[in-house]
């Protein structure tokens, strides 16, 4: 099958975006967002949307799968194919090179392997019955379903908790269907830093971007309507700075938590991407300052 999709991964603060967008600049291609985060509006400077970027050269770069549902509304994996193969067949059909970028290992999973998933519509009376439960009763239960489970975050969160249940539930009572989809070969490349160097422009990253506004972002967030436990649930940023207005913890606990978090987070990214080929997925790593590289490898691979 001929290569028809480039995608480029990285942890947070790799500098994927920028590359990418100047990529689909040079090779005429167009962007579709793998973050399960940016899907929401307003959830702006806290996941990095950075849409100062895609604007290159006076051009603005078309982007997809940003800014397209309220963050009171759910969007899970299968929403996110669902909304990527629409996307990316509407892009072939016009030659235009579609280019993947994001760091929801999930997500790119889902492509590279054409994950088959079933519709799991709510089930309320479902998820009445598992709020009666403890975190560790839905834990053994999705456990139970799922005994090779990756996404720890499922387990930490009770309302993932009832959802991934509900999911597997619904894969368990039907066979997921078999839906006509459009070839996507993905090429993968990974952008990397060395590891002191990733550490610091997470750091540096953290500090713009509460200078931005971000503290600003999630207080007009709450008075909008969203709760602090719906802030909670989007976690690292969110979460910590949510803890910070409400008083329960002081600026400098909320940077040093807030940081040291998302350290961790990169590294469960960078175990995510490792995981990846160890499945036989090839991730074609390029250094974080050598776009030239990048390019180069595009090329060759896209005509070979």
């Amino acid at each position: 099958m001929a290569n028809n999709l480039i995608i480029i991964l990285g942890a947070t603060a790799s500098g994927k975006t920028k590359l990418s967008v100047r990529l689909a600049y040079d090779l005429k291609g167009e962007i579709i967002s793998a973050d399960s985060r940016q899907v929401y509006k307003g959830l702006d400077i806290g996941t990095g949307k950075d849409l100062q970027e895609y604007n290159i050269n006076g051009f603005n770069m078309p982007y997809y799968l940003i800014d397209i549902i309220n963050p009171r509304e759910e969007f899970n994996l299968f929403a996110f194919q669902t909304r990527f193969y629409e996307v990316y067949s509407a892009l072939i059909r016009r030659n235009s090179l579609p280019v993947v970028v994001g760091g929801t290992g999930l997500y790119l999973e889902s492509i590279i392997l054409n994950y088959q998933l079933p519709p799991a519509p709510p089930d309320q009376e479902l998820r009445d019955y598992l709020q009666t439960k403890s975190i560790e009763e839905l834990q053994n239960n999705l456990l139970a379903m799922k005994p090779q489970l990756h996404n720890k975050t499922d387990i930490e969160d009770k309302d993932r908790l009832i959802r991934a249940i509900e999911i597997e539930k619904a894969r368990l009572r039907q066979p997921a269907e078999i839906f006509n989809r459009p070839n996507a070969n993905a090429t993968v490349f990974g952008i990397r830093w060395e590891r002191s160097v990733l550490r610091k422009r997470i750091t540096t990253r953290l500090t713009q971007r509460l200078e931005q506004g971000m503290i600003e972002e999630v207080k007009a967030l709450h008075i909008s309507g969203l709760s602090w436990a719906r802030l909670d649930s989007f976690g690292l940023e969110y979460r910590y700075v949510s803890q910070y207005l409400q008083g329960q913890i002081t600026y400098p606990d909320m940077f040093a938590k807030l940081n040291t978090s998302i350290h961790q987070f990169a590294k469960r990214q960078e175990t995510w991407f490792r995981r990846m080929e160890r499945k036989g997925i090839t991730i074609n790593w390029i250094n974080g300052d050598d776009y030239n590289l990048l390019k180069e490898s595009v090329i060759k691979y896209w005509n070979d």
